[in-house]
């Protein structure tokens, strides 16, 4: 059972993060595919917290979504970090050119 919840939490990462990827392809705006990995977060965190309440069948289960929601949290602030970053080595090199 433990690793059913394991395999489902790196499937929400990769595809929260491919979703990103995508989103950046279509606007190329790098905040913007911060935020959508940040929706993504909220989405997959409810869908995981429903399907532990299926599974396990226990009041508890829900805070399992919680800890998915969590660890996309922190997926989306590293990728809202490294868009900052980006913009900032971006700005430097048009300067010094």
């Amino acid at each position: 059972m433990n690793d059913f919840f394991l395999i489902l939490m790196g499937f929400f990462i990769v595809v929260a993060n491919v979703i990103g990827f995508i989103s950046y392809k279509k606007k190329k705006n790098l905040y913007f595919a911060a935020f959508t990995i940040l929706l993504s977060a909220v989405l997959f965190g409810a869908i995981g917290g429903v399907l532990a309440l299926l599974v396990i069948r226990d009041a508890f289960a829900i805070f399992y979504g919680f800890q998915v929601g969590y660890y996309l949290l922190i997926n989306s602030v590293i990728a809202f970090l490294i868009a900052i970053l980006a913009t900032v080595i971006k700005r430097y090199n048009s300067r010094s050119t």
